[in-house]
């Protein structure tokens, strides 16, 4: 009889290092009675910097390539060194040594390729090598497991660093290989964030695209639940670097994590949750450093919700007022009109409210987007703006929370709901 399939995904800080990965394992050794997919980010802040060395590759820069290629294999090896003895893994260390041959040769790639695909193709490299070593440092210590090519599972359009999930394709690609796999091999090791698209070309899935590839895995092999591995011990109210007293929230429902998570709270990305809210599976949060705490469950349960308020803050905000310089009222021409030239700037609005005579809108602070939207609206508007402020939202909020959030502050503009209370304070 098949066991029941449990998905996780380990994140960059859950593998940074030869101690991580060690724990990776004794962590895996827990659930001996399932068949589990792992999917695993790149190591550390390998990501940032293969930015950095693909910046260097478009700058035309080998010095500083040269340079930076050079450090990430050191990061590596000395990874590889702690793992295992100088006679060990050889076949490890021919792939990786193909994979940075791969990357110096990217050096000389066509420049005229356009940049997001080229960036694809060499961020992507992160995860290959991490995954690599995971998967052999599994194979030795536990026995039976699998490397497998997510861009051979997650297919995508062409949208590179953005890419949309072809979803029929995906799920079908994804039960004949990896059911199979799972059965024979019992752990199977693949890459988070990367893809393919229709040509095999690598592409990328965007923000939080880790935990998104998890969530595809999970909804297309109907597994048990998925687990993030993270450094913290589950969800909290607040983000500890803006609030002191956070509270971890046990249980919370997919609807509202969310709703976190679109007023702005680093929770799970909704894109991770919609694949799962589907089919009925639940989403564990969990520390890596305390295996055996609950963390947080996410699921369809939303009898936990109202329990505890969370609070979001997003400091160094704009708030622009825009007013007809003809004087007439904002009717639903000139609304259409505002937004259709907002979108042109590419503003991204955090909060939003208009009367009869203005309309008022709350944006992230970028010199560059200030100005595009100052040149798009002046024309036909009255233009005003305050910087170096805060949007604080509270969800389930009650007068308590309110004045403690506010204190001491001028409140610019605020909103209320049943659940949510927003404001924009200086």
């Amino acid at each position: 009889m098949n066991k029941p399939i449990l998905v996780f995904k380990f994140g960059g800080a859950s593998v940074k290092d030869g101690d991580a990965i060690i724990n990776v394992v004794r962590i895996l050794e827990r659930y001996n009675t399932h068949n589990i997919l792992l999917v695993v980010s790149a190591m550390g802040k390998t990501t940032n910097n293969l930015e950095h060395t693909f910046q260097a590759f478009m700058e035309r820069d080998l010095d500083v390539f040269t340079e930076r290629l050079t450090v990430l294999n050191n990061y590596h090896t000395e990874i590889i060194n702690s793992l295992f003895k100088p006679q060990e893994a050889g076949k490890l260390r021919n792939e990786l040594q193909l994979i940075f041959n791969q990357i110096a040769e990217y050096f000389n790639e066509d420049i005229t390729i356009p940049r997001a695909q080229l960036y694809d193709g060499f961020i992507s490299f992160g995860e290959l090598i991490s995954s690599k070593i995971l998967q052999c440092k599994i194979e030795m210590d536990l026995g039976l497991s699998k490397w497998i090519d997510t861009r051979t599972n997650i297919l995508t359009d062409d949208l590179f660093q953005k890419a949309n999930v072809q979803w029929p394709n995906s799920i079908k690609a994804i039960r004949k290989q990896c059911l199979p796999a799972l059965e024979k091999h019992g752990i199977l090791v693949t890459q988070g964030f990367i893809a393919a698209n229709q040509d095999g070309k690598t592409t990328t899935l965007g923000r939080e695209g880790s935990d998104y590839s998890a969530a595809i895995f999970a909804h297309a092999l109907e597994s048990e639940s998925v687990t993030i591995w993270k450094d913290v011990p589950g969800m909290l109210n607040a983000d500890p670097k803006f609030f002191k007293d956070t509270i971890k929230l046990d249980r919370i429902s997919f609807r509202e994590a969310i709703e976190l998570s679109y007023y702005g709270a680093s929770v799970i990305h909704p894109k991770t949750l919609k694949p799962l809210q589907n089919k009925k599976i639940p989403l564990l949060v969990k520390s890596f450093t305390a295996p055996d705490e609950p963390g947080t469950i996410i699921d369809v349960d939303t009898s936990n919700d109202h329990m505890v308020p969370s609070f979001i803050f997003k400091k160094n905000q704009v708030l622009f007022s825009i007013t007809p310089k003809d004087f007439s009222f904002l009717i639903e021409a000139n609304l259409s009109d505002i937004f259709s030239k907002l979108s042109e700037a590419k503003a991204e609005i955090n909060i939003m409210q208009n009367s009869a005579l203005s309309f008022s809108f709350l944006i992230d602070h970028d010199p560059m987007k200030i100005a595009s939207i100052l040149d798009i609206l002046n024309t036909n508007y009255e233009v005003k703006y305050n910087t170096d402020l805060e949007l604080v939202t509270v969800r389930h909020y009650d007068k308590k929370t309110n004045e403690f959030v506010c204190q001491n502050k001028k409140i610019l503009l605020q909103q209320r709901t049943r659940n949510t209370a927003r404001f924009v304070l200086a």
